[in-house]
């Protein structure tokens, strides 16, 4: 396992040739109730944005769409990918995946169902692309929710995405935070990606992968720590980080580093 100051020389080392992605809630932001309310530390945006020009590649891979991410974290020269990947924002251009397009009218009567039968458990629609059922705030209803979403996946042709305290209905695709990252690291040495939860495994096996394959020299795989962190996180990374806040203080320290070079 490395430590903090071994993964800051992994990514300073050859900045120009390295990619940096980053997810969003629990990684840039610290864990909240609502969706909605959720904000990146403003030291985590400096930070990115401090990385944007010296680094090959900076973004940030998410399960948020797009539109939410590009207002949080408001950055010239980042890349996202947001919904898992079903759409990408590189060099100024917004691209859905044209895989996912046919299933937009089931995501749409899945969550207006979910509205019907689950009263007082929020249904977050995304891009309409994928609708989300958050228990967060409501903790006994997570046996109804989780059977909602099963009998709408099955009503509808769609495939269920457990998340932290919540489930997410979405087309039936191959697409997850790792085939979002296999794209972002192409043509780069080194690839790098923080995550703190379930989803973000797709996306650490992406790049172990991809350095296992030689389509990358190395990977940096940092998780960052919470409560909440799946168990099975610390057993797919490099490295580990405390929290958010431990994320910036990587990433602040990789462009002090950079700048002065």
């Amino acid at each position: 396992m490395l430590d903090v100051d071994a993964m800051i020389d992994a990514l300073a080392e050859r900045p120009g040739e390295t990619a940096i992605l980053v997810d969003f809630d629990g990684s840039l932001s610290p864990i909240v109730d609502l969706p909605d309310d959720a904000v990146a530390l403003p030291a985590a945006i400096r930070a990115l944005g401090r990385l944007v020009g010296p680094m090959g590649r900076v973004g940030i891979v998410s399960g948020r769409p797009i539109e939410f991410l590009a207002r949080q974290v408001d950055v010239p020269g980042l890349v996202f990918a947001g919904l898992y990947g079903m759409e990408l924002f590189v060099d100024g251009e917004r691209r859905v995946d044209p895989r996912v397009v046919p299933y937009a009218p089931a995501i749409a009567s899945a969550a207006d169902d979910a509205d019907a039968r689950l009263p007082g458990v929020l249904v977050e629609r995304k891009s309409g692309l994928s609708v989300t059922l958050h228990w967060r705030t409501v903790p006994d209803r997570a046996a109804d929710a989780i059977a909602v979403a099963g009998d709408l996946a099955r009503r509808y042709g769609l495939v269920e995405l457990p998340t932290r305290r919540a489930i997410e209905l979405r087309p039936p695709v191959a697409i997850d935070k790792g085939t979002a990252i296999d794209a972002l690291i192409e043509g780069y040495t080194v690839g790098a990606f923080a995550g703190d939860d379930t989803g973000d495994i797709a996306g650490f096996n992406a790049l172990g992968q991809a350095a296992a394959d030689g389509r990358i020299t190395r990977a940096v795989r940092i998780g960052v720590r919470s409560a909440e962190m799946p168990a099975t996180l610390p057993g797919a990374v490099d490295g580990l980080v405390e929290g958010p806040a431990g994320l910036t203080e990587l990433l602040a320290a990789v462009a002090e580093r950079v700048e002065g070079a």
